[in-house]
């Protein structure tokens, strides 16, 4: 089964490169959860329909290149070694676009690819992920391994990047599907409503 070969590199890559659980197998169904119900959301599409498995993939394995943990490039070329036998060359080419355009730093700098007929899987995969920013526990936990600061300097990091980016994702536009729009705004709630919380528990 297809989902059984993706996990199983999640989980060997993360053990291999040291990669939190922020960035693990747990954000990738996450990821893999949003990215399915933007997806059946913008459904009937038949040509959406033909791309369900590169939104899957690129889902699923959208972390396992991330520069934060290792060399892009290589991270794109393992993948794209594991996963041709189970994708055309123009699938893996586009998933390959999808997970290396992405990132909420890249969008900013460049903006949108122009991807044609891929275009919608791009932003499904992009929003599915953004959606997941909004888990301000994932911020404080991988600002935890990776500066190998204590929680609470850890959770005045998270705090600021929540601040200065995730809060201001409605604004900026960052978010073309309905599903995602109307989600989004609930998040951010949740999410305003969680840091009042962390600052209670830490006054």
């Amino acid at each position: 089964m297809l989902f059984d070969k993706l996990f199983k590199f999640v989980i060997h890559t993360t053990s291999l490169y040291n990669i939190d659980e922020s960035h693990g197998i747990s954000h990738s169904m996450k990821v893999l959860h949003h990215a399915h119900n933007i997806y059946t959301s913008e459904l009937p599409n038949p040509e959406l329909e033909k791309q369900k498995t590169i939104i899957y993939v690129s889902s699923i394995l959208h972390d396992m290149c991330d520069k934060k943990y290792m060399s892009e490039i290589e991270g794109i070329k393992c993948i794209q070694e594991y996963m041709q036998d189970d994708l055309t060359e123009e699938d893996l080419e586009i998933t390959k676009t999808i997970i290396s355009t992405m990132s909420y730093s890249k969008v900013k700098v460049n903006g949108f690819p122009k991807l044609g007929k891929y275009q919608l899987a791009y932003h499904i995969v992009r929003e599915a992920d953004l959606l997941s920013a909004y888990d301000i526990d994932r911020c404080i936990i991988y600002r935890m391994h990776k500066s190998g600061e204590g929680f609470k300097n850890s959770y005045m990091e998270a705090r600021e990047l929540a601040d200065q980016r995730i809060l201001t994702h409605i604004k900026d536009d960052l978010f073309v599907t309905k599903y995602s729009k109307q989600l989004a705004q609930t998040l951010h709630d949740d999410l305003i409503s969680k840091l009042s919380v962390w600052e209670s528990i830490l006054a």
